[in-house]
């Protein structure tokens, strides 16, 4: 019977052993693990900032670039459109004779065409480009 109580509270001892091992250990990783974060959060803050600052950046040069030196169309004759494409220039518009449309993708530094834009670039050099009218039917105006 002794042998079989002594067992018993020699496994107990163990098992609070491990549990207190357990929560140690886990306290311990989670201290680990928050003051890493901490330390990185700056970090991924100050990376998002700079993010964001070159996307609104470079969205605002979109809407500027016709009033840019180097230019080549006047800025009275280009339409913002934003996507997929930025502008649409009437060339000619101001002499009311327009005599070309052409896309214009702006782009700054060394950001690269999108997949749509690629498409868009490829339909328009295959001349895949139509002109279409629609008019309103007469009982909705």
């Amino acid at each position: 019977m002794e042998f079989t109580i002594t067992t018993v509270l020699l496994f107990a001892v163990f098992l609070t052993g491990l549990v207190i091992a357990y929560l140690i250990g886990r306290g311990t990783g989670a201290r680990g693990r928050d003051r890493h974060w901490e330390a990185e959060i700056p970090v991924h803050r100050r990376d998002a900032i700079l993010r964001s600052r070159a996307v609104l950046g470079g969205q605002f040069s979109e809407q500027l670039a016709p009033f840019l030196p180097d230019f080549k169309y006047k800025p009275t004759e280009c339409r913002f459109i934003g996507k997929p494409i930025d502008l649409i220039v009437f060339n000619g518009m101001d002499e009311k004779n327009i005599n070309e449309v052409v896309f214009v993708e702006v782009k700054s530094k060394s950001s690269k065409l999108s997949s749509s834009e690629k498409k868009l670039r490829k339909a328009i050099e295959d001349k895949r480009v139509r002109w279409e009218e629609y008019r309103v039917p007469e009982d909705i105006i």
